[in-house]
């Protein structure tokens, strides 16, 4: 996949050509709406990330999120390797919401061994009315940690990266999502030495709703350039999402082998057109902790 494919041009046809279909459709939905009272924006997107990257939702107030995440090996590894699912590396993760608008969360990856730590804050949710707000607005920060044993051994600082994102989103009426991801990730030490330690980059992702439990996902990371090596590509990913109760099960397909910011933005090595696509999918459980008021 070429990083320099022209991404101020995708940007402007997402996010200024598509909205406009919907011109129309926003405008109706207004006259419905008592300008009296706020409408929130609800479900932009079904989970916590849209594939790999996150949305703009949080877990909800005393709710905690237990997500599975698995990636399967390259399909163009062929039918001696079953396609690449005889091999595979997982993520367990724990997702907590403190209040409606806050969040951490804790995850392990067998790909190098991989802590993260992470926190997100909505600062703005999407409404009409009385309050009229055009975008969701939320801020994320993480903390990775490989654990793999490396030659040279390396400390804990060496092996530690840091990601920032301010993500955008809107919602165009029930069937259209939108979000834009401003990122920053820092590596302590990247593996290719002539690869910048701070690394700029913008993520792109959309869902198009297609029944009450069945949607389509997209998404997009794209590194500027002159920041990391050119073995490296841009993260492409696709997916469905069937929500099943309390279960958002979603079935992707992606270039990247890693599950967190720095592996799947920064370090990305498989190549669409060469047939580097892993199969995989992530499994969303919710537990409520939610008192129970007594009738």
């Amino acid at each position: 996949m070429n990083r320099n494919l022209p991404f101020a041009k995708l940007t402007a046809i997402l996010f200024l050509l598509i909205p406009l279909t919907s011109v129309a459709q926003d405008d109706l939905m207004a006259l419905a709406i008592d300008s009296n009272e706020t409408q929130v924006s609800n479900s932009t997107f079904k989970a916590t990330r849209i594939i790999n990257g996150h949305s703009v939702e949080t877990t909800g107030r005393n709710n905690l999120d237990f997500i599975i995440s698995h990636r399967f090996d390259r399909l163009n590894r062929g039918f001696d390797d079953f396609f690449g699912l005889d091999a595979a590396t997982n993520r367990l993760a724990l997702e907590y919401g403190l209040t409606e608008d806050i969040m951490i969360g804790i995850g392990r990856s067998s790909y190098e061994k991989n802590y993260d730590f992470f926190g997100k804050y909505r600062l703005l949710r999407q409404s009409t009315g009385k309050k009229n707000i055009p975008l969701s607005i939320t801020a994320f920060t993480g903390y990775s940690l490989r654990t793999v044993k490396s030659v040279p051994e390396l400390s804990s600082n060496e092996r530690s990266s840091y990601t920032a994102q301010i993500l955008l989103a809107r919602k165009f009426g029930e069937a259209l999502s939108l979000q834009l991801s401003p990122t920053i990730i820092h590596r302590s030490r990247p593996d290719i030495a002539s690869d910048s330690k701070s690394v700029y980059a913008s993520g792109i992702g959309g869902r198009v709703k297609l029944t009450k439990r069945f949607s389509v996902n997209g998404e997009y990371n794209y590194v500027f350039a002159n920041q990391i090596d050119d073995s490296y590509n841009n993260n492409l990913s696709f997916s469905c999402d069937i929500e099943t109760g309390g279960h958002v099960f979603q079935l992707l397909f992606t270039n990247s082998y890693g599950m967190v910011e720095r592996q799947f933005i920064t370090e990305t090595i498989g190549e669409w057109g060469q047939g580097d696509i892993h199969f995989g999918f992530n499994i969303s459980r919710t537990f409520s902790f939610n008192r129970r008021v007594k009738k």
